[in-house]
């Protein structure tokens, strides 16, 4: 389609920001509201059933209404190919981000939250995703949107747009029932956002190697989560990924448990305070560097017991000082050539209030030898 081509006299088309297995999706202005959107417009027909899944997405998204999903703002059909008006999400996919490399355990949270819950809302209504991957997570400013409800189905639904044994998904993310033609639930949608949040973790695949190759993979092994993964996250995802959609947590739950895992380690030192591994009541020696005029704990801080010892130790402290001091100021005066009589006989810099107290001590020190 041409650029600037503008359907219905309303949308103006202009690049093409992402591609799809039947539809290409532009970014375009809406010249009635003066405002950017995205539309995605099918390509020409090629099998049957695409316009039907194509209108079905439309009518899915129009029944949806949460801040974790693309907003659907119109739709349309021009010269026999359907198109959909949605909100323009500015932001890169976690597709884009996982190929810079891991993702931050703490952003992987989040964002695995934002998905659990938008699912769950979907899950509630009876509509089942199918193609959770990390192209189709867009990472905005402030939210996490899941886009592509084009093969979503209502649970329970007897419409099928495939031939029977047919599967429709990304074959790296497919869920086991998927790939074994089983009827598909909510579950199977928490078993893709499994892969998803393990992709985004380690930054590698989970079934590599050709279409065949990776959707039969996950009917013989389950996916290999590495051992240096945080405990919560391997007890989690192993839950997700698990073979029977039955022993998979549901949406709701995994959204609750995403949202009390811890999103930093604390170190060994810290996590020894908060737990009350180390004794908080013994007293400690004051370091070396510490100012004479303040103490290694607050009294207020410290048992009474070891605030005794603490005052102690520093009174100890204090005259065993004082005892050196006075050995150093009367050692002058211990040389038989310089006896001092007086506090004039005193060494320089000795306070004034300090002069006749050392001379009486001197003399007295005299007088008994």
């Amino acid at each position: 389609m041409e650029s600037q081509t503008v359907l219905d006299d309303r949308y103006a088309l202009d690049e093409v920001i992402g591609r799809g297995g039947m539809a290409d999706v532009y970014r375009a202005t809406d010249q009635l509201l003066l405002r950017p959107v995205a539309v995605k417009v099918l390509r020409e027909l090629a099998e049957p059933g695409q316009r039907e899944r194509f209108i079905a997405e439309a009518r899915t998204l129009a029944s949806l209404n949460h801040p974790g999903l693309v907003t659907l703002l119109d739709a349309g059909i021009l010269a026999d190919r359907p198109y959909l008006v949605m909100e323009l999400a500015t932001g890169p996919t976690l597709s884009a981000c996982i190929g810079e490399g891991p993702v931050d355990p703490g952003q992987v949270r989040s964002i695995g939250r934002q998905l659990a819950e938008a699912l769950a809302y979907a899950h509630e209504r009876g509509i089942v995703h199918r193609d959770i991957k990390p192209s189709n997570v867009l990472l905005c400013e402030d939210r996490v949107l899941l886009a592509d409800f084009g093969i979503a189905t209502l649970v329970g639904s007897v419409e099928h747009y495939t031939k029977t044994g047919d599967t429709i998904g990304s074959p790296a993310y497919l869920a086991p029932e998927q790939v074994a033609g089983e009827p598909v639930g909510p579950a199977a949608d928490m078993f893709s956002l499994g892969l998803v949040l393990l992709e985004a973790l380690t930054a590698v695949r989970a079934f590599t190697g050709s279409a065949i190759e990776a959707a039969m993979a996950r009917l013989h092994a389950a996916p290999e989560i590495p051992g240096e993964l945080d405990p919560a996250w391997q007890g989690l995802i192993a839950r997700m990924t698990a073979r029977e959609p039955g022993d998979r947590p549901t949406a709701d739950e995994v959204a609750a448990e995403l949202a009390d895992l811890a999103p930093v380690t604390v170190r060994a030192d810290h996590a020894a305070i908060e737990t009350g591994e180390l004794d908080l009541t013994q007293a400690r020696p004051l370091a070396p560097t510490t100012p004479p005029t303040q103490s290694a704990e607050s009294p207020a801080d410290v048992p009474r017991s070891s605030r005794r010892r603490i005052w102690a130790a520093t009174l100890a402290g204090v005259l065993g000082a004082a005892a050196v001091a006075a050995v150093l100021v009367m050692s002058p005066w211990d040389h038989p050539t310089s006896p001092a009589s007086n506090p004039t006989d005193l060494p320089s810099g000795v306070p004034t209030r300090l002069q006749q107290p050392l001379s009486d001590l001197h003399s007295a020190v005299e007088g008994a030898r």
